[in-house]
C-alpha cells in the first residue's frame, strides 16, 4: 500500500513549556542539530510521504519559514562548499516533497483551538478521499538503528484494510494514567501487530488491562471524518480524536496497533523535563560530538 499524504497538527499553545514557547513554537525547539518538527518530517519522508499539511495557528509562522524554499540560503551553502548532505536536506522540492499550511480556527470567545479531532477535520479537503497519516509535531520517534515504525504501520494498514492504525509503545504501569491506553483483543495481545478492542483514556494504574500507550502516530482511512462529525464535544468544547477512533471500534471497524520495535522510542516533548532528557539523548548520539558531550556530562557529574 502507498500513502503519500500526512497531516501534522501543530496548533497547540505549548503552555507547559512557557516561557520558552512564548515567542517560539515548541515544535521548533532544537533537539541536537535539528528542530523537533524536522525529525517528524524526515520520518514521514523516509516512509514515502510526499504531501504534508501543517495545521497551525497564527503564532506558528516559524514552521512555515523553516520549510520555505529558501533559494538564497541554498545558493549560499553551495557556494560556500558546505557538506552537500546538509545542503540537499533543505532541498525538499528537489526531493519531491510539498508542504501545505492551514490554520485551525479559534472560535469567538474561546482562548484555544477545539482539540485534536477538530485539527484533523480541517484536513478533509486536503486528504481528498485518500488514506493519510497523522503525526503530532511535538513527538519524535527515535532509534539508534533505522526507524521503520511508519513503514510498518502503512504496510499493516493496507494488509488488514484498516480504518485506523495506531503506533503504540509499552509504558511503565505507574505512568499509564498519563496516556491514552490501547487494549488489544485477547487473542492478539502479545503480537507486534494486533487488533484493538478498546481505548481507555488515562486509566488508573491498578485498573488498566494494558500498558500500550498511543505514540502520536496514526493512519486513517477517510471515513474518520464522518466519525469526527458525530463526536460530542467535551465539557471544555474540545473534539477529541480518541473519541472518533473509539466510535470506529464500537462499530467493529478494523482498528490496528503496531508496536514500536525494541530499538525505537517515542520522545514526547510536552514539558521541560522531557525536553531536557530528549536533548541529552540526541546530543549523546551525535556522530561528531557525542563522545565529547558524554565525557563532559561524566565530568560534571563527579
Amino acid at each position: 500500500m502507498e500513502i503519500t499524504k500526512a497531516v501534522i497538527p501543530v496548533a497547540g499553545l505549548g503552555t507547559r513549556l512557557l516561557p520558552t514557547t512564548k515567542a517560539m513554537p515548541k515544535e521548533m525547539l532544537p533537539v541536537g542539530r535539528y528542530p523537533i518538527i524536522q525529525y517528524v518530517v524526515e520520518e514521514l519522508i523516509d516512509a514515502g510521504i510526499r504531501h504534508i499539511l501543517f495545521v497551525t495557528n497564527r503564532s506558528k509562522s516559524a514552521i512555515d519559514n523553516h520549510f520555505d524554499d529558501y533559494s538564497e540560503l541554498m545558493l549560499h551553502l553551495e557556494l560556500g562548499r558546505h557538506e552537500m548532505q546538509e545542503v540537499s536536506r533543505f532541498d525538499y522540492r528537489g526531493r519531491g516533497v510539498e508542504f501545505f499550511f492551514t490554520r485551525q480556527q479559534v472560535p469567538l470567545g474561546q482562548t484555544k483551538p477545539l482539540g485534536t479531532g477538530d485539527a484533523v477535520a480541517t484536513a478533509e479537503s486536503f486528504v481528498d478521499g485518500d488514506p493519510f497519516v497523522v503525526a503530532f509535531g511535538d513527538s519524535i520517534i527515535g532509534s539508534r538503528e533505522e526507524q521503520t515504525l511508519m513503514k510498518r504501520m502503512i504496510a499493516s494498514h493496507g494488509d488488514h484494510h484498516a480504518s485506523c492504525t495506531i503506533g503504540v509503545q509499552e509504558v511503565p504501569q505507574e505512568l499509564v494514567h498519563q496516556y491514552g491506553i490501547v487494549v488489544p483483543i485477547p487473542e492478539e495481545m502479545e503480537q507486534a501487530d494486533c487488533r484493538i478492542g478498546d481505548l481507555i483514556e488515562k486509566p488508573r494504574p491498578e485498573q488498566t488491562p494494558s500498558r500500550l500507550a498511543s505514540s502520536a502516530r496514526y493512519i486513517f482511512s477517510p471515513e474518520i471524518f464522518d466519525e469526527i462529525r458525530t463526536v460530542s464535544p467535551s465539557p471544555s468544547g474540545e473534539i477529541y480524536l480518541t473519541d472518533a477512533i473509539l466510535a470506529l471500534i464500537e462499530q467493529d471497524r478494523m482498528v490496528r496497533a503496531v508496536k514500536l520495535g525494541p530499538t525505537e522510542q517515542r520522545y514526547d516533548i510536552g514539558n521541560h523535563r522531557a525536553y531536557f532528557k530528549t536533548f541529552i539523548d540526541f546530543a549523546l548520539d551525535d556522530p561528531e560530538w557525542g563522545e565529547e558531550i558524554r565525557s563532559y556530562i561524566r565530568d560534571k557529574s563527579k
